[in-house]
């Protein structure tokens, strides 16, 4: 039984309508440790809830169910209370959070992260399952929950690969090794069969390299960065510099903490010439933004992702990456 001495582990568990999180997450409380105590917050989309009915009432496994909307819309106000409580009566080991497959999860990830629970849990790995036969369907693709939910995961489960047929779970494997940023595990699943050891490769916030070659197939590259345990302090961004191919990349991951001006930020890496690609996932206040540049275009759009902020630079000649750095810290604000 949680103390309350340690904080909570959390998860959430996403994806979008049908892709299976139920029966993930009946899987996941079958094979937990029988010592732990679970809580499951569950959201339903419609009036009329049904999901806690499908979840087990056993000893150990506490489930709260909050139905007639998203929870990170239009019960948002009412989510850090209902935390609060579901914490609170059931002491739990673990807490797993199911969103409505219509939800936008950046809503929750706030809220988790806030101050009020930043001494109470400890938010890991977000997981999103993927159908990959929804990829056959527009207005599922073009759908910004959608969207959202890739974005913000940390782990993309490919599941029903017993129902999809091979090409679609390809392109789905190469779509999502190929996002920014890069997801820490991507995976094939049937019947919702999520491996437990996964929920942790994210702890108090810093990733965790213990599932060697989760991220395909990396390029052939030299490397000369920072330990891979250290993790950015605010104000003092890791950076990581490689070459190959005839290319230099260099990258900078900055503590969540970190807030830029955006219009700021943008005129340093505009103002950089030269260069083949630009990416940046940046904190904007209570916004994140995707930066992407090519060449000499540049354009921005809201994200969902929420772990860090980080921004990587490919050029055909090696840049004075000290002088960017400096220009980029001189863009940060008070959040």
């Amino acid at each position: 039984m949680n103390d309350h001495k340690r904080k909570i582990p959390t998860n959430i568990i996403t994806g979008f309508l049908g892709v299976g999180k139920t029966t993930a997450i009946n899987a996941m409380l079958a094979s937990k440790p029988e010592s732990e105590s679970w809580a499951i917050l569950v959201n339903e989309f419609g009036q009329v809830g049904i999901d806690q009915e499908m979840l087990p009432d056993d000893d150990g496994v506490y489930v709260k169910e909050v139905a007639g909307g998203c929870m990170c819309c239009s019960m948002g106000a009412s989510l850090s209370k209902t935390l609060s409580v579901l914490i609170e009566h059931a002491s739990p080991d673990r807490l797993i959070i199911e969103p409505t497959g219509l939800g936008h999860p950046e809503g929750i990830m706030d809220t988790l992260m806030n101050r009020s629970f930043k001494d109470i849990l400890d938010v890991r790995a977000t997981v999103c399952l993927l159908d990959p036969r929804l990829l056959d369907q527009e207005e599922v693709i073009s759908n910004k929950t959608f969207q959202d939910q890739l974005s913000m995961s940390d782990i993309v489960l490919i599941n029903k690969c017993d129902l999809a047929a091979e090409e679609f779970i390809e392109i789905a494997e190469t779509s999502l090794n190929n996002m920014f940023p890069p997801k820490q595990h991507v995976g094939r699943t049937t019947r919702g069969l999520i491996d437990l050891k996964l929920l942790d490769v994210v702890r108090e916030g810093k990733f965790c390299n213990q599932l060697p070659g989760s991220h395909g197939h990396a390029p052939h590259h030299h490397h000369n960065h920072s330990d891979p345990d250290v993790w950015p302090e605010p104000r003092s961004p890791i950076k990581k510099i490689g070459n190959g191919s005839g290319f230099y990349s260099c990258g900078w991951i900055f503590h969540r903490s970190d807030c830029f001006d955006y219009w700021k930020l943008e005129g340093v890496l505009n103002g950089i010439r030269g260069i083949n690609r630009i990416k940046g996932v940046i904190r904007i206040s209570s916004d994140w933004v995707l930066f992407n540049r090519v060449q000499d275009e540049s354009d921005f759009d809201k994200v969902a992702y929420r772990r860090d902020s980080r921004v990587e630079i490919i050029s055909p000649f090696e840049l004075d990456w000290e002088k960017i750095e400096r220009e980029m810290l001189a863009c940060l604000i008070d959040a």
